[in-house]
Order: structure tokens, then sequence, then C-alpha cells
């Protein structure tokens, strides 16, 4: 499958940013983004919202980490009628991640309507509470191809209400094989609907679907969030035998609070993590052999700052964007200069700097000469001994996560959470880190320092009036 990169990004540094209310938005929900920290628009966001709002059919290129979501979310929130229960949004994304990413994100925007329900419907997880919870009504669905397709087969996912299509990362999609999947669940929806097609690249598949799915459909395409230069690229030449101690070196050196460690198969990430162990330094691996528990449980504490090193396979990083993330490592270069695109550009976002380190062996140096060549740039080499005068104590991750055994169905909300934490418990705001309730779970990050006594407290007291079973992740 070929792709058409994204234009190179525009010089904005000059361009003042556009309002949020600029735009044609109610008051409570102009309001509603400015408690959120929404007050100017991004690129993708200025572009895009005047013509989804519109009511038009929208293909929109854009990296992850653009505020994209934004820019899909608050169309289809606009065209939702909160008093019937139907579902009258469906959102398609590659992975599941990506699809709890987006519920949230929807439902963060959609506090300015009163009983807005997003539902999250992908694989790995028991399909009867999902029918369960469909048969209560739903106003908007986020979901993967094959997950909604099982729904649409059933019976329990009605599509009849449907006024919002929304294929997020479609690239992405089709790189993991879901035209077939995908074309069934458009199939599945209404011809009158509004489709909103997002996607980093545009290769043929999109342009198929596009002219399958979609009517006469303005294009947009924009630069993301970061720059090639906010991105800071070295390459270190290592032997065979180097690979994974010049890792440990490369952390040791840059000190990451957040690194993305990416390696070509599964084993090299069970040795790597084993390799880092050995040297104090604490890393979680997400790989194919994972079940989705456990790689909830990765992503929630690499995303909440519990865990400093994540290492990882491409396909098991697909639809991952974790906010603040200091450098990408390759432990190996990838043989496909736009996978390595993809790897580094997770890095240098929200005008923030990142550093993108490549360890290359002997026989690698022509996978470097074409990612040089793909992405116009001289590489800049640079010595693994040189690192060594100046390696330091271990990493030490400042989070950790305790697990709650209580979710959504319990009604548990992340403020009785906090409450419970910062009331009785007697801990300060500010010790206590990101919060995430999933439907049968919630994962609070605590100061590592608290991390005992935040234990005992909160399996003391009670959540809701109600006592918890609470544990340490990784105990």
């Amino acid at each position: 499958m070929t792709s058409t990169p994204l234009p190179p990004p525009d010089d904005t540094s000059a361009v003042p940013a556009t309002p949020f209310d600029t735009l044609a938005l109610p008051p409570a929900v102009l309001a509603n983004l400015a408690r959120l920290g929404y007050h100017a628009m991004t690129p993708i966001q200025a572009a895009s919202l005047p013509v989804a709002l519109a009511g038009d059919d929208l293909i929109a290129q854009a990296r992850t980490g653009s505020g994209k979501t934004v820019a899909f979310a608050l169309p289809l929130l606009q065209r939702l009628d909160a008093r019937r229960f139907a579902v009258q949004a469906l959102v398609l994304c590659p992975t599941r991640e990506l699809a709890e990413q987006v519920s949230q994100e929807i439902r963060r925007l959609a506090r300015a309507e009163d009983n807005i329900k997003v539902l999250t419907l992908c694989g790995g997880s028991p399909i009867r509470p999902q029918i369960d919870s469909l048969a209560h009504g739903a106003h908007v669905v986020v979901g993967t191809p094959g997950r909604l397709l099982d729904h649409l087969a059933r019976g329990s996912l009605q599509l009849d209400a449907l006024a919002t299509l929304v294929l997020d990362e479609a690239d992405r999609m089709l790189d993991m094989g879901f035209f077939d999947d995908i074309s069934q669940v458009v199939e599945a929806c209404p011809p009158t609907r509004q489709t909103l097609l997002f996607s980093a690249t545009y290769p043929d598949g999109v342009v198929r679907l596009a002219r399958r799915f979609m009517r006469q459909p303005r294009e947009i395409a924009v630069a993301g969030l970061h720059a090639d230069d906010k991105i800071r690229q070295r390459f270190y030449r290592v032997d065979a035998g180097q690979r994974l101690a010049a890792v440990g070196l490369l952390l040791r050196h840059y000190r990451p609070e957040s690194a993305l460690a990416f390696c070509n198969t599964r084993q090299q990430c069970r040795d790597l993590v084993d390799a880092l162990a050995a040297e104090g330094i604490e890393a979680l691996a997400l790989h194919g052999e994972l079940d989705q528990r456990e790689r909830d449980q990765v992503m929630v504490q690499f995303a909440n700052r519990s865990c400093t090193v994540l290492v990882a396979t491409d396909v098991a990083a697909r639809g991952l964007d974790v906010a603040g993330l200091e450098a990408v490592i390759n432990v190996d270069p990838t043989p496909d200069p736009e996978v390595h695109v993809h790897r580094i550009g997770r890095t240098g976002r929200a005008d923030r700097d990142g550093w993108a380190l490549t360890l290359v062996g002997p026989n690698d140096e022509r996978r470097v000469d074409a990612i040089a060549a793909a992405m116009g740039f001289v590489p800049q080499w640079a010595s693994v001994a040189e690192l060594q005068a100046e390696a330091q104590m271990p990493l030490c991750a400042p989070m950790v996560t305790l697990q709650i055994l209580g979710g959504r169905k319990d009604k548990i909300r992340p403020g009785d959470v906090l409450g419970a934490l910062t009331g009785e418990a007697g801990f300060a705001a500010g010790q206590i880190g990101k919060i995430n309730v999933n439907e049968q779970s919630t994962y609070v990050a605590v100061e590592r320092g608290i991390a005992r006594q935040a234990l005992k407290r909160l399996a003391d007291g009670r959540i809701k009036g109600k006592k918890v079973r609470v544990r340490l992740l990784g105990d």
C-alpha cells in the first residue's frame, strides 16, 4: 500500500491562534471548553471545525496529537438530541487504547449537556456487559471495527438514528487489515449521515473508502502540533551484543521522565525489560502476548507516570498517544522509513522538545540512510562511549498506581476517589495524579512516597459509603 505523506508543516509561529468563541457554539459549550483549558484552536481544529459544524463531509489529514479528537467530537455532540436514547454518533478507532482515550475526551467535552451517554465497544472485554449497556441506551458509541461488527450481527447495536460517523486514524485501520470490516460497518449506517474521516496519510485504501462512502467531502491537510525541529535525532553505533546495555546508558544519560523504547520482536521486548531490571531501571513491556487486562494496566501505569520506560513492538503501540513523552528509543532501526516517522512523532508534541535516539548495529546503516533520505536530513552520529562518563543513578518513576476493585458499574467517579484521598485520608491534592475509572476497576496514581499509606487509608475507609478492595499494581 502506498501512502502520501503530509505536506511540510506550515510556519504557524507568526499566525495568531483562533479562539473557540469565534465558532457558532452554545455558551454552555464555550464555558466548558474554557474550564477544560481549551481557549485557542489548534491548526486542525481551526481548519476543520467550521466545515464539520456546517454539516459537510470531511477528510482531514492530521497527525496523532494534533487535537483532532476535539475537531470531530464538538460537531458530533452538536448534532445529538440528548432526550433521545439512541446511537446518534459512531466513532471507529484502530485500537482499544485509542477508543478509550477518545471516549474519555468526548465525555469531558459533553459536560455542557446533561446525561450524554458515551459507550466504548472493543474486543478483549466480555460482550455481555456491552450488550446490557446498549440495551439501556447510548448516544455515542466508540469502538473497534471487529467488535462493532459483532454487535451489528447480534442486533444489539442499532444505527437507524445515526447522524454522525467518524473514522479516526483511518490509515492505521487499513494497515491493520480492517478495510472489509469498516465497509460492512459503514454499510449499516443511514445514507443521510455526516461522515468525518481523519488520517495521518492518504493511502489508496483511504481514497477508496472516501469515494465509496462519502458525499462530496471537503479535504483539509494541516501540519501536526510539532515541527521537525522539535524532535532532536541522534544515532549511536553499537555492536550487536551492546544493544540492550546501551539502552540503559541512554536512559541514565538523558534521564527522561517518560520514554518509549521500540523493539522489532516480542522476545527483544522481554529481554530488554529483564536487562533494565538488572540495572535497577523499572520498565514495562507492551506486546502481542499480553491479555487485554494486562495491556490495560501497562498503559494506565505508563500514562500516569508510574512507569518511566515502556518497551513495545510497533504493532502493540498502534494508537498509543501519551502526553509529555520526552524520548523515543529505537532499539533497532526499522526497515520502513514511514514507521520510523510514526515512532518518533510520538515525542516533541505540544511545543515541547523531544529526543529520538536510535541504536545502529553494523548491518543497520543502510536503514538509516533510507530514513534520512525519506525525511530529508543528515544523520547526527554520537558515541555510546561518551555516555558512560555521564551515567547517573537509575531512574525511578515518581508515581505508583493503586487499583480499586470497582468502577463505572459501581457508580464510582474520579471525584469520589480524589475526595476519599484528600478528605479523611488527609493527603494533598498535589500528591494525587491521574484517576482512570474503567467499567470494573479504578486506577489512581499517587506519589511514590505515600503509596503504602494511601493504600491502607483507602482500604480502611469508604468510597461512596462502601468499603473497597485496593492493591498496589506491580506487587
